[in-house]
């Protein structure tokens, strides 16, 4: 189960993997990409094999039950699966057409998808492909956020979390301009050209992983924003509601479905319109109205159900 070094796509991963610890299935990831550690170690009960140990992965694959991929692994993984006769998990995390079209070589036996659209999109896709192709079956788990791991008290600034060009930067740094009263975090992100306003009222910080952003994100953050040109569901969005934090968003399919009604949607070209927003949730009355639905919100996505539908599917593969 090789996954890319993609943070959204890693912490939705190993969310949905945890869960299959718990039941005591004997869970592995075997990394695809080179990185610092050279040793297998274990992170939240997963054991993590990085591709600088120089293991074989095809001896795990002969003795596995199924083998569960994403990203750009899933051609090669369900290759060595049909070599050894295994089932084979696609984890789909965007709808770009070769996340599905890796899947229409045939073999998956389940795939996941993160949203209710995302679904419609494949089944749009392979509307032109013969059955034989297509996965066997199809599950929507949506990306796995424990609310009490996020949850904290709001600080003071107004942040955006990886400051690329897609994600919103530039719109971070007209804000930051225009009101040089307002504190603004920048997250450094781990992919793309960052854009990081050199200005006193913008604090940068670096890349944060997963399981520190309560603390040094959300802890300081009263609003977020999501001006995203793409999210196929926004989980740091999702992480924010579980504190009460408002998110202003532009509105993607991805992001409408996961932020619902808590969600603040404004077109990530109308500067004018992020300006105005936050300055009514500067008001106490407004920014209370927006927490509670926030909280709401968060509560809504609890992922219990969810994920009991997914081990059931995965135990159900390998019996």
């Amino acid at each position: 189960m090789p996954p890319e070094h993609n943070a959204g796509a890693e912490h939705m991963l190993v969310s949905m993997l945890r869960p299959l610890v718990e039941r005591g299935h004997d869970v592995q990831v075997w990394l695809s990409r080179y990185g610092s550690a050279h040793e297998p170690y274990t992170y939240r009960g997963v054991r993590v094999v990085p591709l600088e140990a120089r293991l074989d992965f095809a001896t795990v694959v002969r003795r596995a039950d199924v083998l569960v991929s994403h990203l750009e692994c899933v051609p090669s993984t369900s290759a060595l699966a049909r070599g050894y006769g295994k089932l084979v998990v696609v984890v789909c995390h965007n709808t770009h057409s070769a996340t599905f079209r890796h899947m229409a070589a045939g073999g998956t036996a389940l795939a996941v998808y993160n949203s209710l659209w995302m679904e419609r999109e494949a089944e749009l896709f392979f509307a032109e492909y013969p059955k034989s192709v297509r996965p066997d079956s199809s599950l929507i788990v949506r990306p796995p956020v424990f609310a009490e791991e996020y949850r904290t008290k709001p600080g003071r600034a107004v942040t955006l979390v990886n400051c690329n060009a897609e994600k919103g930067g530039r719109v971070l740094e007209v804000l930051a301009r225009r009101m040089p009263d307002t504190e603004f975090l920048a997250v450094r992100g781990a992919y793309g050209e960052q854009i990081l306003p050199d200005l006193p009222n913008v604090e940068v910080v670096e890349h944060v992983d997963g399981a520190e952003m309560r603390e040094r994100v959300f802890a300081r953050t009263r609003v977020l924003l999501m001006p995203s040109s793409y999210e196929s569901w926004g989980r740091v969005g999702v992480e924010a509601l579980a504190s009460g934090i408002p998110v202003v968003a532009h509105p993607t399919p991805g992001l409408c479905e996961s932020l619902g009604e808590a969600g603040v949607f404004v077109d990530r070209n109308d500067v004018d319109g992020y300006e105005a927003v936050l300055r009514k949730l500067a008001t106490p009355a407004e920014y209370r109205l927006a927490a509670k639905r926030a909280r709401a919100r968060s509560a809504e996505l609890d992922p219990a159900a969810d994920l009991a539908a997914w081990c059931d599917a995965v135990e159900s593969l390998a019996r």
